[in-house]
């Protein structure tokens, strides 16, 4: 179980699944063998698998408990999704729930589910099958969803030529939270209370958001996939291939990383790996991550 403290708030990393993925020139068309001898030293093991040749992503929910709230962002793949075409994600039968439990909320003691995004892979525990049923997982929570996203996956999810929308977890995980009037869209910048702001983000999806939280003077920023690995912390040109706009987000993951190397804030992605969270250092040639 790893865990952050800022401030008076309290973060524990609740993981769904950590392996090897993607072969690196699928992900990052630029990888070249001189810039992975420049960085072999760090990326193996936690980064990169040497036995498959393989990235290593992270997927992992953040349990964040700051006084009597207890808020979980991103809600990544979930059990019994149909995904072939993500063999590392597909039909999983994971104990999510059980680490959540471990980590300190059971599903009725969550008060609020927060999305960076909508993809995929972010919004499976949003909801869980029951008697033939998609229906709220967490269900005292208020869902938390950046309307410019929920806008931009319900007209493709209508779209009878590109839906269903994110291999059908659109229909599966968002969808049935807000038919429950379970979910708060919204615009940012907005400020949810005292210590957690949403700035928008946009980029790897039209409305992609961070969560921006400052206690007792000390602050973190949830960033979501403004970056999915550190490679691209070194390289913020490097996109992964998914993006609605891979310019936009080219330009939201280096104010992302200015805003985060001036003040400091622990950052918290969502695929990762380990030690998971960190700091980002401005360098005489752009940015270095210190996790």
């Amino acid at each position: 179980m790893t865990t952050f403290n800022v401030g008076q708030a309290t973060i524990v990393r609740v993981e769904e699944t950590y392996g090897p993925t993607y072969a690196p020139r699928d992900l990052f068309p630029d990888w070249s063998e001189e810039i992975f001898a420049e960085h072999r030293h760090w990326l193996a093991p936690n980064h990169y698998d040497p036995a498959s040749g393989l990235v290593k992503l992270s997927v992992h929910s953040w349990l964040l408990q700051i006084g009597r709230q207890k808020i979980l962002i991103d809600a990544c793949c979930g059990n019994n999704k149909v995904k072939p075409a993500r063999p590392f994600w597909h039909m999983l039968n994971v104990p999510y729930l059980e680490r959540l439990a471990a980590a300190g909320a059971r599903p009725d003691e969550i008060d609020f589910v927060m999305c960076t995004h909508l993809h995929h892979d972010h919004v499976g525990w949003n909801t869980q099958l029951k008697d033939g049923r998609w229906v709220p997982t967490f269900p005292n929570a208020r869902y938390v969803i950046s309307k410019p996203d929920f806008e931009y996956f319900q007209k493709l999810d209508a779209d009878p030529k590109l839906g269903p929308a994110e291999l059908g977890t659109f229909r599966e995980g968002v969808l049935p939270v807000v038919e429950a009037g379970r979910a708060d869209l919204v615009t940012g910048p907005h400020r949810l209370n005292d210590h957690i702001e949403i700035v928008p983000a946009p980029g790897h999806s039209a409305g992609h958001v961070v969560f921006k939280l400052d206690s007792g003077g000390e602050r973190a920023a949830f960033i979501g996939d403004v970056f999915h690995h550190l490679l691209q912390v070194f390289y913020p040109h490097w996109n992964f291939p998914k993006n609605s706009d891979a310019e936009q987000a080219r330009v939201s993951r280096r104010r992302v990383l200015e805003d985060c190397a001036s003040t400091g804030a622990l950052v918290l992605p969502a695929h990762v790996g380990a030690p998971f969270a960190g700091r980002i250092e401005a360098t005489a040639k752009g940015f270095a991550p210190r996790f």
